[in-house]
């Protein structure tokens, strides 16, 4: 073998490693993997607003509640605009959130609970050629938030703090989207992936009271806004097309 067939042969594997490592404009992929979810979470005190139709404005002093960590399944589509911006639909199977008391309420531990649901679309900026096998990137998106299944699930809370069965309902809103990764190449088709997202997020809970009292049962509707703000890690791997 002479020189110039050696360097031919070193160009030729250099393309073959070039296209098997190609993100390129026009490229599909789908990813699934494991989302923890971990809020940051705090609320304002518990305030009674209304009591038989009468318009209040109780606050019961040093009450609140925060939410424990969730862990769900995830999985996302995404396409490759140029070479260096992708769009991407984010859903995971809704996670189930325990609402904890703090404060005076602390002493009774788990309250209730609710279901997640957060679709997001996301547009991420890769660094890096598309080529290479590692690329880093940073997004920006939008989350569609609302709960569903919410309900009260302590009834010594419910009992002696609302004073009666309790319904819950929660604002639905949309929220940004901050996020930051990274995506390894194995092959032409084949990657994983690992991502951090935070949601600035807040909702609020509106609890609709049945209260047993001397002149009969009285509707007692009181609410509490929590911020939630987690911190969504996403591990994954992924499949180009």
């Amino acid at each position: 073998m002479n020189l110039k067939q050696a360097v031919s042969g070193i160009a030729a594997l250099a393309c073959m490693s070039t296209a098997a490592h190609a993100q390129s404009a026009g490229t599909f992929y789908v990813t699934t993997g494991w989302f923890h979810l971990a809020p940051q979470s705090s609320s304002q005190p518990l305030q009674v607003t209304s009591i038989g139709g009468s318009p209040t404005s109780i606050t019961e002093p040093n009450t609140g509640a925060s939410l424990g960590s969730a862990d769900t399944i995830g999985l996302t589509a995404g396409y490759f605009i140029t070479d260096h911006i992708a769009t991407e639909f984010v859903i995971g199977y809704p996670p189930s959130f325990d609402l904890n008391g703090t404060g005076n309420l602390e002493q009774f531990g788990k309250l209730g609970q609710a279901k997640q649901w957060s679709p997001t679309l996301l547009f991420k900026y890769y660094f890096n050629k598309p080529t290479a096998s590692f690329r880093p990137y940073l997004g920006v998106g939008v989350s569609r938030i609302w709960f569903t299944d919410e309900k009260i699930t302590n009834g010594v809370f419910e009992a002696n703090v609302l004073h009666g069965p309790t319904s819950v309902t929660t604002d639905s809103s949309w929220e940004p989207v901050f996020n930051a990764g990274f995506t390894y190449a194995f092959n032409q088709h084949w990657f994983a992936g690992v991502s951090v997202s935070y949601l600035p997020l807040s909702t609020t809970a509106k609890l609709n009271s049945a209260a047993a009292t001397p002149v009969g049962t009285l509707n007692v509707q009181s609410q509490t806004k929590i911020k939630l703000n987690p911190i969504v890690t996403y591990v994954n791997i992924g499949y180009r097309f």
